[in-house]
């Protein structure tokens, strides 16, 4: 057993976003395992170690403890090792933060990470049911009054976050509505472009505002949709990946929320590390993918990823260099709320845009000249932070 400095990505699959009431776990996964082994130019037997990465499907299938194994039953992948990672919407994020330590321990030199996630087929108050666990449940009425100021259940608790999240960035920055608006309706531009999308309709920051309010601020066309999904990806030793498409795992930092809040939120002392982790900051990147469960959020985390200065979110949308020709693009993928978040494999989704923008295979959203790419990836909640926050860091150099 050797240890090794560097490991790369060198196969991605992904399967459309969408609502498939009629698919099992199972059905989503294999035609992103099929493609992801196929990019990477190898076959099941070439794999040593699977980790397979699902959110909430304990809940909404009934299938617990073995996920992993029951997805990949059906494949030449049976026999092998195989871990089930669970860690709410950071859970295939946190899979191939798995792999790069599985691999860079010597103990293993070919993962597949596979995020797969379920969640139409028992209607939407099961799925909002479902997600709010993530929290602590023995405090959850208690978060859910301190944050709507009722005593009757919020029609979604993470909204209810995101939108008290919002009013405090508004108060901070100067933030309106209309800002918020407009970043929607930027990623469903940038969705319009990405075939694995759920939503491929462009809209304006007046249909963004229209439409149903959810939790004031936020209406329904800034909040991420209910979604079924599945992505894939081949980690491999640096060393043992000649092919000119293999992409670098720069960093891999994954940090978990402090109950009442750290000297810095969450999202910050993980960018923070990762960037030392990488060898380069903020000022290097050409592409981001990050966690915009709602709209708002891609404001508040370019602040916090140091994309800009402290209250300057606002002024960083309005200026156009986060959508595709701009500076820096964030979202190429058409984020959340328009590609869709099936939480379980929204991480590894968003690796696989990274990947393939690095590659220079985006087609019509591709990022001219994209070399080096971030990916936050963040879920649960611990009370004001987030219960987990995967950064991600990708090189093409």
């Amino acid at each position: 057993m050797s240890t090794v400095d560097t490991v790369s990505i060198v196969g991605v699959g992904i399967t459309p976003f969408g609502k498939f009431p009629d698919r099992s776990l199972r059905d989503l996964a294999a035609p992103a395992i099929a493609e992801a082994l196929r990019d990477a130019e190898i076959n099941e037997a070439d794999v040593d170690l699977i980790i397979h990465a699902n959110a909430v499907g304990g809940l909404l299938t009934g299938q617990e403890m073995a996920r992993g194994q029951v997805v990949t039953s059906d494949t030449a992948l049976v026999g092998k090792p195989l871990v089930n990672v669970e860690n709410a919407c950071a859970s295939s994020s946190t899979a191939l933060h798995m792999a790069q330590s599985a691999i860079l321990s010597g103990m293993y030199r070919t993962v597949l990470v596979i995020g797969n996630e379920k969640m139409s087929g028992r209607g939407t108050r099961a799925a909002l049911d479902a997600l709010a666990s993530a929290a602590d449940i023995e405090r959850l009425e208690h978060y859910s009054r301190e944050l709507t100021g009722r005593d009757d259940a919020a029609e979604s608790f993470f909204m209810e976050v995101y939108a008290q999240e919002t009013r405090d960035y508004m108060a901070a920055t100067g933030a309106t509505a209309h800002d918020f608006a407009m970043i929607a309706a930027k990623n469903s531009a940038h969705a319009a472009l990405n075939p694995y999308a759920q939503y491929r309709t462009v809209r304006t920051p007046e249909e963004v505002l229209a439409s149903r309010l959810i939790a004031d601020p936020l209406t329904m066309l800034m909040c991420s949709p209910v979604a079924d999904g599945a992505a894939a990806l081949v980690v491999r030793a640096t060393a043992d990946t000649p092919s000119p498409d293999a992409v670098r795992v720069r960093a891999s930092t994954l940090l978990t929320g402090i109950p009442g809040g750290g000297a810095t939120t969450l999202e910050r002392r993980t960018a923070e590390a990762a960037y030392e982790s990488a060898g380069f900051g903020p000022d290097e990147l050409d592409i981001v993918e990050l966690h915009d469960a709602a709209s708002p959020n891609e404001l508040i985390v370019c602040e916090e990823l140091g994309l800009c200065e402290r209250g300057e979110g606002p002024k960083l949308a309005r200026s156009g260099a986060t959508a595709l020709g701009g500076d820096l693009p964030v979202n190429t993928s058409g984020g959340l709320v328009s590609k869709g978040h099936p939480v379980g494999a929204t991480g590894a989704a968003q690796i696989v845009e990274l990947v393939t923008q690095l590659r220079g295979r985006a087609g019509d959203r591709q990022v001219h000249g994209a070399r080096r790419g971030l990916a936050e990836n963040a879920g649960g909640y611990t009370h004001p932070e987030a219960a987990a926050c995967v950064i991600t860091i990708l090189s093409k150099d």
